[in-house]
């Protein structure tokens, strides 16, 4: 049976590990954090990840999950810029990270093993195979996918020049509100800062909001920034229990090759983004899917490289921009974004309408 050795159990090192399994490899998954498992929050997962998911057997997402309602976009005081009933557009289903991960882990069969509290510090590698070294550990695996995150160790170990995750000047704050709105979510967009919210599938609220600011700084001064906005956010922020902070990083184009001898980069490690379109997880995901595609087709690990990197550099180029756009702090240019979004979003609804009239039968 073959060896590979998946570094790191986020959610896309878990599905990496799902996709091997099944292509016949033997796989040993390495991960630093204690326990085996995820934190955070809530996560879309849009419909190709599903697919991806239901390919390779991992059961009752569909159940664990509430498929988002048509959201709209509104200002800080409330007033729309755009109402949900334009879009018209597909939409993801919405599950807490820990749950998708449980769902994604629960897959695993006996050709995979984990190994929890290690941390790799070295590799090296051969025509043979790939040796990782876990302080006085060493594992040996014919190939190597690292899913080690945005400050990839296995990335710098093989790119030593390249420059590393960037910051977005903008930091982000995320919760699960213990309370029940009539509020169907959404998007609002103010000066240099942002708040959205979907309602997960036990009636709790997953939310997520961005304020400009350096980074490294300490405290979590959400309810002030947020204290003056249109309701329901005051009123999810005080149902709020814990509030998770972290600076948003993304990486820098070019991105590196995913692919270098008999290692593999995928998720965060290869092609982190900034989180506005809601599809880093779901990228991750998908790379699992296509490397799994590439394994049981005995094709060259070079498809896998030349399949994912200029789809997901695509995403990160997007996410960036968008971000920008979310974060402008100049008033005149606010009123000028949301006018232009509110133009937009109608036209953006008018050609859904058109393309879902012209597909339907006859």
């Amino acid at each position: 049976m073959k060896t590979a050795i998946v570094v790191g159990a986020g959610i896309g090192g878990v599905t990496a590990a799902v996709a091997l399994e099944q292509c016949g490899w033997q796989v040993t998954v390495l991960e630093r954090a204690p326990e085996l498992g995820e934190v955070g929050a809530g996560i879309s997962v849009w419909p190709g990840a599903v697919a991806v998911l239901e390919s390779l057997g991992v059961e009752g997402v569909a159940q664990a999950a509430r498929v988002g309602e048509a959201a709209g976009m509104r200002r800080a005081d409330g007033r729309w810029i755009v109402e949900a009933a334009e879009l018209n557009i597909e939409l993801p289903v919405m599950i807490h990270r820990a749950q998708l991960h449980e769902l994604i882990t629960n897959r695993f069969g006996l050709a995979v093993s984990v190994h929890t509290g290690t941390t790799v510090t070295g590799l090296t590698q051969d025509a043979t195979g790939v040796t990782v070294t876990a302080g006085e550990q060493e594992y040996r695996a014919e190939l190597v996918v690292a899913a080690d995150g945005i400050r990839s160790v296995v990335r710098g170990l093989l790119y030593p020049e390249y420059q590393g995750p960037r910051y977005s000047g903008y930091t982000a704050y995320r919760g699960i509100a213990e309370v029940e709105v009539a509020d169907g979510g959404g998007e609002t967009w103010g000066r240099g800062q942002r708040f959205g919210f979907a309602k997960l599938i036990d009636g709790r609220i997953y939310w997520y909001a961005t304020a400009n600011r350096e980074a490294g700084g300490a405290g979590n001064d959400v309810g002030e920034r947020f204290a003056d906005w249109h309701e329901p956010i005051p009123a999810l922020l005080a149902a709020t229990p814990a509030v998770l902070r972290n600076d948003i990083y993304d990486l820098p184009t070019p991105l590196v090759p995913f692919v270098q001898g008999r290692v593999i980069l995928l998720g965060d490690a290869a092609h982190a983004m900034t989180p506005n379109m809601g599809r880093g997880g779901c990228s991750a995901i998908e790379d699992a899917g296509a490397l799994g595609r590439v394994l049981r087709d005995s094709q060259a690990l070079a498809a896998y490289d030349a399949e994912r990197r200029p789809a997901t550099t695509k995403l990160v180029k997007r996410s960036r921009s968008i971000g920008v756009m979310g974060q402008l702090d100049n008033p005149i240019l606010c009123t000028v974004r949301d006018g232009l979004l509110g133009l937009g979003g109608k036209a953006a609804g008018l050609l859904a309408k058109r393309r879902k009239v012209e597909q339907s039968p006859v």
